[in-house]
């Protein structure tokens, strides 16, 4: 996939079917011919040298179901992801959720 950025435009072309058919599926959940356009938001970060991929989140579309960790938690606590900023209070004894593929950590 090419990405050129002109200023405050950015261009991405798909190099093949299967990118095409994504770019495809993505430019729909963002358009809403009636309605308001959704928004791509940055999360996480992108570092290159630590993991080559960039996350967005797509603004006005609900997550999927949390999943927890077979971790416990030792007290009443909240639990922060440090990819997206998306916390979850915990109750002592309750399991401690993951979020962007990782367990998210307390807040201390």
């Amino acid at each position: 996939m090419r990405i050129t950025i002109d200023r405050n435009v950015v261009d991405v072309a798909p190099d093949d079917a299967q990118e095409t058919a994504s770019l495809e599926s993505l430019w729909r959940i963002l358009i809403d011919c009636i309605g308001e356009s959704k928004k791509l938001t940055p999360i996480g970060e992108f570092v290159p040298s630590k993991e080559n991929i960039a996350r967005f989140l797509i603004e006005g579309v609900p997550g999927g179901k949390t999943v927890f960790s077979e971790q416990v938690s030792a007290d009443d606590t909240t639990y922060i992801c440090t990819t997206c900023n998306k916390y979850m209070n915990v109750k002592s004894g309750g399991e401690v959720p993951y979020c962007c593929g990782v367990v998210m950590g307390s807040v201390d």
